[in-house]
């Protein structure tokens, strides 16, 4: 059994989509002869014990649950529990000594990186971590997955150095998982590193131990919601909630609202739609802001206004955050999940992978490099507006409206993408990285 502790700012019950893609992670990664453990923040034990958290916890996979490592009380009834050790103090300073001594005492052989700069509080200090642990000698294998390239705060005029923690967070780990073609193009270009490759023949083990520089590699994300709806589920009647019938053109958001994901906009082509004499009404599914990133709040406010502004409120409506099951009912209940993103598509967004797993008509924006992402063939799997643009975007997702054929071609077209992305795959690919990097075949 190879032990692996997952570092991450993000656990169930914690919201937010790396405490959702980590849970899944280790689940899946049960079955591969690999026993996780979750090591986290304080953070995460003062939210697990609030009662609106403690008696549940729906972002968890069926087989896993919550609770505290080892002595600390029960984590479920399960034969192999994930252990889930809450001590670091916070993402500051700190967390290196803490970090030292768990690894120390609890010697796991790889130490996994979940990492996002919103998770560990904008700072800087984790996308250190890996130069200070080598600089202590630590023998444990360092891997960091970097769900995106989001730099982080690290303090006023830091400048350039925001970036180059980035850069030192790769570069001395011992292997880096990009989610997407696009963030490992970046890597290698900034490290002029040629190791990259989807593992499909792995290398042998020997070259693991004689790079001087980390092993890339592209290992997409998984669904945090799969298509399973409530047993009784009627779409008809699920429309009838939000007051659309079969002109309504019932538009959906899923997930948090920030600064990258186009919720203006949004709101400004729901506007210019119904200005148009369409029908159009918005559904976000889930919470606005999440429990990471601070600026998620203030941008929620703007999105807000600019409701108010529009006089939109009827028609706009929150379903807070609800069970995995409520929230596969309300994207197969939608005509269009509308995703405009800011940078442009791409696969490192997990709700866009929900969606597409739930063969639901999606509407974004164009990729910055589509031959980065060739497997999204616009008009065929998927609409695309410039983003930034709330006119051209509106004008897209029109064409939806009472175009059946249109419909079913771009709900054909998502299931077949959304077949890429199955949990079981990403766990071979990232167990099949975990036994290269310790030469255990």
């Amino acid at each position: 059994m190879l032990n692996i502790t997952f570092l991450t700012g993000e656990y169930p019950p914690m919201q937010g989509g790396i405490a959702d893609y980590t849970a899944n992670l280790a689940d899946q990664l049960a079955r591969h002869n690999v026993q996780p453990s979750i090591l986290i923040t304080h953070r995460w034990q003062q939210i697990a014990q609030q009662p609106s958290t403690a008696s549940q916890s729906p972002n968890l996979p069926i087989s896993q649950s919550f609770g505290f490592a080892q002595d600390r009380s029960p984590v479920s009834n399960l034969q192999s529990p994930i252990s889930i050790h809450p001590t670091l103090p916070n993402w500051g300073w700190r967390c290196w000594p803490a970090i030292t001594r768990f690894l120390k005492q609890h010697q796991p052989v790889i130490l996994h990186i979940q990492y996002q700069a919103a998770a560990f509080d904008l700072g800087g200090w984790i996308n250190w971590l890996p130069w200070y642990l080598k600089k202590r000698g630590a023998t444990t294998q360092l891997v960091t997955t970097f769900h995106d390239l989001r730099i982080p705060y690290v303090f006023p005029k830091a400048g350039r150095l925001r970036w180059q923690s980035i850069l030192a967070l790769a570069r001395h780990s011992d292997a880096v998982i990009c989610t997407n073609r696009e963030d490992l193009k970046t890597l290698q270009l900034e490290l002029n590193l040629p190791h990259a490759t989807h593992l499909q023949s792995p290398p042998p083990p020997s070259s693991f131990s004689t790079l001087h520089s980390p092993f890339l590699t592209v290992i997409p994300l998984g669904t945090n919601i799969e298509p399973e709806p409530p047993t009784d589920f009627d779409r008809a009647a699920w429309r009838k909630k939000y007051h659309a019938n079969d002109q309504t053109l019932l538009l959906t958001y899923f997930g948090f609202l920030n600064e990258s994901k186009g919720g203006e906009e949004l709101i400004e082509a729901v506007a210019l739609l119904r200005q148009q004499g369409i029908d159009a009404r918005l559904l976000f599914i889930g919470g606005d802001i999440g429990h990471a990133d601070p600026t998620n709040a203030a941008y929620a406010e703007r999105v807000q206004a600019m409701i108010t502004q529009h006089r939109l409120s009827e028609v706009v409506y929150r379903t807070g955050y609800v069970e995995q099951s409520d929230v596969s009912a309300n994207l197969l209940a939608a005509d269009a999940v509308v995703l405009p993103y800011r940078d442009g598509v791409s696969f490192r967004r997990t709700t866009l992978i929900a969606a597409l797993r739930h063969g639901c008509p999606v509407v974004s924006t164009l990729p910055r490099d589509a031959d980065l992402i060739p497997e999204i063939q616009p008009d065929e799997n998927m609409l695309l507006a410039p983003p930034e643009d709330a006119a051209e975007l509106a004008q897209v997702i029109a064409q939806l409206h009472g175009n059946a054929s249109l419909w079913h071609k771009l709900s054909t077209g998502a299931k077949q993408l959304g077949d890429l992305f199955e949990w079981s795959h990403i766990a071979t690919e990232t167990a099949k990285l975990y036994q290269c990097l310790t030469h255990e075949f």
